[in-house]
């Protein structure tokens, strides 16, 4: 295997799975995230260019890759970074587990897919077109080896954003003897030979070239002369798909042919339009009215053969001259010698030796010794990321610092590597419950990313929002709210309103907004943020679940508990099918679906879902697990609403014991206990001992969290209703006055603040 390469300190890039027209593919590490990537490097900007030349490249490159790193689609290729090291331009990807449609034609010995497979990809393709054209991107290059079918069966358009680079670096528009990198001949409409104007029907022309080929088992038009192929699409009717294969159904044949007209206006209007015609001919129903299914009409004879006599007698344009057929889908092995061909890599050419070692522009600076100190500090690191995950935060604390400390020294304190190895010790600090000291830490890294990469940088952003959300977690809503409106702006601004990112950061500013009292704001944010990750991402994706769990959660501090019931109910369900039954998220919606039963009188229900949580939790975590205890709480809670105080009073104590010893007789979750057994010795008109233990509660909170804090004032709040149950008005009336004085100071130093 050939040695591995690092650029910009943070991607390793392993070994090279495709090549093409413009660079190579590379199966590459993200060593600061330790994910899989792929990494598409294009080929060098040579001295042959001049200066202004490769300044506009540059610029046109960074514009086009923040494109595709705006398609955020189930159906798209997402693009997580780009830059550029020692001239060699580059993205990183998601590496992608499948085949591409070549691929399938291939090992399937040039046979046709099956017509199921067929319309599937039809559809799912239709669907990826349909939201990149409402972003205003138009592909340009679709064709068998662009479109990914994964394990799953889901389908993924690579190379948005980026078919239009090949224009600035001379292997598109002006097409030459080399080949063709954007509009091979088999799959070009009309249009773009022609020179026109190229909009999104040009795409839909490219689909309907890709449906006739792998339903066939060849392209519409399938000849060895360039200009005969480009004569076929402008000039003949495409013989039906049915001429070749009796199966495929009428439906397909006619959105195939639709697909294939000559003028754009006659081809189906776009691509939502053709998917919701390819839904309606495979469920039966009727397409909706003004449904376009406009397409020339298909002539009862066979399409005209083309014949080499006419060829002098036709007029293409000068830039067609010379250039040869290209590789069609499925057209042999690549050339003996060639790395792996991975046709779906778009951007790949032969331009290193083959032996899968970077160019020499790119691998004299970032090339790392083979032995020495970088590669083991690596090591260290991913290990302090896997003790992470598998929950030994105290471990993986003391490793990212010792390897934070140990990069500093070689490196310099703003090295990536530095920065990421803080940035990991951050993360463990804020698990460790440590956030004073894990704020301190995401402040220097974000400060660092800042000075190197940039303020805009997706790193130096990521690094501000942990910040706010460190600020969050120490209760400083308002400041976490003015990073975040910062960070949001700016992802705005770079990636786009519905990246991934982005969405994230909208996230959690409508979780903060909740913090920060402002709930209809917050429930209106959150549901936007679901409506556009249900669309992005689909309904059942846990980053979806995640935030329509929090409309729920909204829609509770709304008072909406009917509301919130269904849709806690429906998370539930979404994430036992697809993280599992006993994932925690699944268990925490569970547990939410239990507080809106209490909250709404249906103590016996909420009683009998706790239960059932209380048993699942011991299952999975244990009797003593933090989870299990809060399940165990929700049944004291319940059964003190069904009146069944003795039981919810030992119930409480039990857990409160527990907790106690697990997590000590301080913490907020012990607290909580405590307070349920005043509660239930008050029921059963035990006010004495009930006074006891609430004033424990509040002395507690007040020497922990200080006397102005919400939670140490309603333990006040407590103490002197119990006060008035006993018969010591006075005692409750001075106890009332002086909660209501620091509530109002508290609430001017807010205001102020």
């Amino acid at each position: 295997m050939a040695e591995t390469r690092l650029i910009q300190g943070r991607y390793r890039l392993h070994d090279v799975i495709g090549r093409g027209g413009m660079g190579e593919v590379w199966r590459a590490t993200d060593e600061s995230l330790g994910r899989r990537v792929a990494v598409k490097c294009l080929k060098p900007l040579g001295p042959q260019q001049d200066a202004p030349f490769v300044t506009v490249l540059r610029e046109r490159f960074r514009r086009e890759a923040r494109v595709a790193a705006s398609l955020q689609h189930r159906g798209v290729t997402v693009v997580h970074d780009f830059g550029e090291s020692d001239g060699v331009l580059f993205l990183v990807m998601e590496l992608l587990e499948g085949h591409n449609l070549s691929q399938l034609l291939e090992e399937n010995k040039q046979g046709p897919l099956p017509v199921e497979d067929v319309v599937d990809i039809a559809e799912q393709v239709a669907d990826a077109l349909a939201y990149t054209h409402r972003q205003g991107i138009v592909h340009r290059d679709l064709k068998p080896a662009n479109i990914m079918r994964l394990g799953d069966g889901g389908v993924k358009i690579c190379d948005f954003g980026i078919a239009r680079l090949g224009a600035d670096i001379g292997f598109t528009s002006r097409l030459t003897g080399t080949g063709i990198a954007m509009g091979t001949p088999h799959y070009m409409s009309p249009e773009q030979i022609s020179g026109g104007e190229v909009d999104h029907r040009s795409d839909l022309y490219s689909l309907g070239c890709v449906l006739y080929e792998i339903a066939t088992g060849a392209p519409p038009f399938d000849l060895d002369d360039p200009w005969a192929i480009l004569i076929g699409h402008r000039d003949t009717v495409p013989e039906p798909l049915r001429s070749h294969r009796a199966d495929v159904p009428d439906y397909l044949d006619r959105i195939v042919l639709d697909l294939l007209a000559k003028a754009p206006e006659a081809r189906p209007t776009d691509a939502n339009d053709l998917r919701r015609r390819i839904l309606s001919a495979r469920t039966g129903a009727t397409p909706p009215a003004g449904f376009a299914t406009a397409g020339l009409p298909v002539p009862e004879t066979a399409a005209v053969p083309f014949v080499a006599e006419r060829l002098p007698s036709t007029r293409l344009p000068s830039w067609t001259r010379g250039m040869t057929v290209g590789r069609r889908a499925g057209a042999g092995s690549p050339e003996q010698g060639d790395a792996p061909h991975d046709p779906s890599a778009g951007l790949t050419g032969r331009w290193t030796t083959g032996t899968g070692v970077l160019p020499a522009t790119l691998a004299a600076r970032t090339t790392p010794p083979a032995a020495g100190p970088a590669p083991a500090l690596a090591e260290r690191h991913q290990e302090g990321v896997r003790l992470g995950r598998n929950g030994r935060w105290e471990e993986a604390e003391g490793l990212h610092r010792a390897v934070a400390a140990d990069r500093e020294r070689l490196l310099g304190p703003d090295h990536p590597d530095t920065l990421a190895s803080r940035h990991e010790l951050a993360f463990a600090l804020g698990r460790l419950g440590r956030r004073h000291d894990s704020l301190r830490e995401f402040g220097r890294v974000a400060e660092g990313r800042e000075r190197t990469l940039g303020a805009d940088h997706p790193d130096s952003l990521a690094a501000r929002q942990e910040t706010a959300y460190a600020l969050g977690r120490l209760g400083r809503h308002v400041e976490a709210h003015q990073v975040y409106e910062a960070v949001l702006a700016a992802r705005r601004r770079t990636l786009g309103t519905d990246h991934p990112d982005t969405l994230r950061c909208r996230h959690n500013l409508a979780f903060n907004l909740g913090r920060l009292g402002r709930l209809d704001e917050s429930y209106r944010a959150t549901r936007e943020v679901a409506e556009a990750r249900t669309r992005l991402l689909g309904a059942d994706h846990p980053d979806t679940l995640v935030t329509r769990y929090e409309v729920a959660y909204a829609l509770g501090r709304l008072g909406r508990w009917a509301d919130a019931l269904p849709v806690y109910r429906e998370v539930a369900s979404a994430r036992a099918a697809v993280l599992g039954a006993d994932h925690p998220d699944t268990l925490a919606a569970r547990y939410e679906s239990g507080i809106c039963l209490g909250r709404l009188g249906q103590g016996a229900e909420a009683l009998e879902v706790y239960r059932e949580l209380v048993e699942d939790r011991t299952r999975v975590h244990g009797p003593d697990h933090p989870e299990t205890l809060r399940a165990r709480h929700g049944v004291g809670v319940n059964l003190g609403r069904l009146a069944r105080w003795e039981e919810a009073l030992t119930e409480s104590r039990d857990v409160c014991a527990v907790r106690e010893r697990v997590l000590g007789a301080d913490h907020p979750d012990t607290l909580v206990s405590r307070r349920e057994i005043a509660v239930g010795l008050g029921w059963l008109a035990r006010w004495e001992e009930a006074l006891t233990v609430y004033r424990q509660v509040a002395e507690t909170r007040e020497r922990v969290l200080g006397p102005e804090h919400p939670d140490t004032l309603a333990g006040r709040d407590d103490e002197a209703h119990c006060l008035e149950r006993l018969g010591r008005d006075q005692e409750a009336l001075a106890l009332h006055r002086r909660v209501a004085s620091l509530r109002r100071g508290h609430g001017d130093r807010s205001t102020r603040h």
